[in-house]
């Protein structure tokens, strides 16, 4: 929790400096909302922009719920989600989307004696803890993916997301997916009714809470679970195997997506096959307003993720997370020339450079 807040701080001495986009010749602030998933990144890549172009970015970490609704309302130049919308809902709101970087997410836990990449779950047995059906640690479905590994007969505190989440959403369709009865009574979204356990906000709030919490298991992005020192679990996934949470194996769900065919980049990486891929790998998208009604803003938004394109991929490593596919990078590029207009000519907004 320390390290991130220490990136907000970062973050927000660079905020200091900017100002806002007015149409004028005054500094640039980039406004954004939305998904914690990326949060860690996106700051990451603010600090580097903000040096370089002396233009900075006011995101605020809201919950990709709360993004959509803010982008949908106009009142920031970019909303960001990790639950993409459909086709139809682009149309309807007149919005534009396209995917930044992919991630994992893993399940952390707080158990007296277990550190970090030493238990194994399973997807249907992750279902039962947070259906309510497995209550204890040393229940027979854990040891027996745990053999030797001396649970406690403690009860199972879960720890779920508060805000309406993409975070939430992607674990849920993943347990949806492996789980029909969790998918029959309790589904997914990024908001749902849990059985019990305690609700946090933001991945931070599910990492602090965990580790504030005896006894406790949560979801994170893998960042998170580094950034604050918690325990994180090893899982059985699509291919029966065993793998470790790590940029390897979220890059190998990863090359199993199919862009290509993704409608308005519409995809979920969930349960991807491959020997070593993490089941819980997700994308991260932006909503920029296919008309913006603040062409000078939009503008700047897409110029500052066309640089994170080109100058982002290091840094998004060093986070564990994945880049775009170039090929996707060139796709989007050609969506932002063609679909992203301004003007009675509806000529191009902003043409990339690269």
């Amino acid at each position: 929790m320390a390290i991130l807040k220490s990136v907000a701080l970062k973050l927000g001495a660079l905020l200091l400096g900017a100002g806002l986009v007015a149409g004028s010749a005054a500094a640039a602030e980039i406004t954004g909302a939305g998904a914690t998933f990326p949060y860690p990144l996106y700051s990451k890549w603010a600090e580097s922009y903000k040096a370089k172009t002396g233009t900075g970015l006011n995101y605020q970490a809201i919950g990709s719920g709360g993004g959509v609704k803010q982008i949908k309302a106009k009142t920031v130049t970019f909303g960001a989600t990790d639950n993409p919308l459909k086709k139809d809902a682009l149309a309807a709101a007149g919005l534009v989307q396209f995917p930044t970087v992919m991630g994992g997410i893993v399940p952390i836990v707080n158990l007296k004696g277990i550190g970090p990449n030493k238990m194994v779950l399973d997807g249907p047995t992750l279902a039962d803890i947070y259906a309510g059906k497995i209550k204890t640690w040393n229940d027979p479905a854990i040891a027996k993916l745990n053999p030797g590994l001396g649970l406690p007969s403690t009860a199972i505190a879960t720890v779920w997301r508060s805000d309406a989440s993409g975070t939430n959403f992607n674990f849920t369709y993943y347990l949806s997916q492996v789980s029909p009865s969790f998918k029959s009574s309790i589904g997914s979204g990024n908001s749902v009714k849990w059985p019990g356990g305690i609700g946090a906000k933001g991945n931070d709030g599910v990492a602090a809470t965990v580790k504030q919490t005896a006894n406790s298991i949560g979801f994170v992005e893998y960042a998170y679970a580094k950034q604050n020192s918690v325990a994180f679990t090893k899982m059985v996934n699509a291919a029966g195997n065993v793998v470790s949470p790590d940029v390897s194996a979220f890059t190998a769900a990863a090359a199993s997506a199919d862009w290509s065919k993704a409608v308005g980049f519409y995809l979920i990486l969930a349960n991807q096959p491959g020997a070593q891929a993490w089941p819980m790998t997700a994308a991260t998208f932006i909503l920029v307003e296919a008309r913006p009604k603040d062409p000078a803003a939009t503008a700047e938004a897409l110029k500052f993720f066309d640089w994170a394109y080109s100058s982002g991929d290091a840094a998004a490593k060093t986070l564990d997370y994945v880049p775009m596919p170039a090929s996707v990078k060139a796709s989007v590029r050609a969506t932002w020339l063609r679909d992203i207009t301004a003007g009675d000519n509806n000529a191009p907004l902003y043409k990339p450079a690269s």
